[in-house]
């Protein structure tokens, strides 16, 4: 079963959502010997798979490709937002975290895009990394 946005991680089953190359190429190591082959890619956020991105055509990239190989892993030292190098630990710890990174976003200073291995907002992880509610509205700041 796959949505227009979202197809099957091909070693999980898990949907995966989709993600540009260019997201790809800024954090796989020695970009310049990736070629993009399928016409759509997309990120597996299971912790549990060794697959991180993954395209229509079948190629996977595994975790061990990537230049932050624990991009998946919810420990207190990952980040929750790429853009600005905050952990969960730090999110956690400081409200005030929270309300930079709200405020950031909103101002459109974030790079999600390209940062976020998932290439979403990384307010989307908040609430589910940080235990914190209310980000709905700035989730979505494209």
């Amino acid at each position: 079963m796959s949505t227009p946005n979202k197809s099957p991680c091909p070693r999980c089953d898990r949907l995966g959502g989709d993600v540009s190359p260019r997201t790809i190429r800024h954090h796989i190591r020695q970009a310049w010997q990736w070629e993009a082959h399928a016409s759509r890619y997309f990120y597996c956020d299971n912790p549990a798979c060794a697959v991180v991105y993954f395209g229509d055509d079948g190629s996977m990239i595994p975790q061990t490709q990537l230049r932050a190989p624990d991009a998946k892993q919810a420990t207190a030292d990952a980040l929750v937002c790429h853009c600005f190098g905050v952990t969960v630990s730090d999110a956690q710890c400081n409200s005030a975290v929270r309300d930079f990174v709200l405020a950031q976003t909103r101002d459109r200073q974030c790079a999600c895009e390209v940062r976020n291995p998932s290439g979403r907002c990384c307010l989307a992880d908040f609430p589910e990394k940080v235990g914190a509610g209310g980000t709905a509205e700035m989730a979505s700041h494209d």
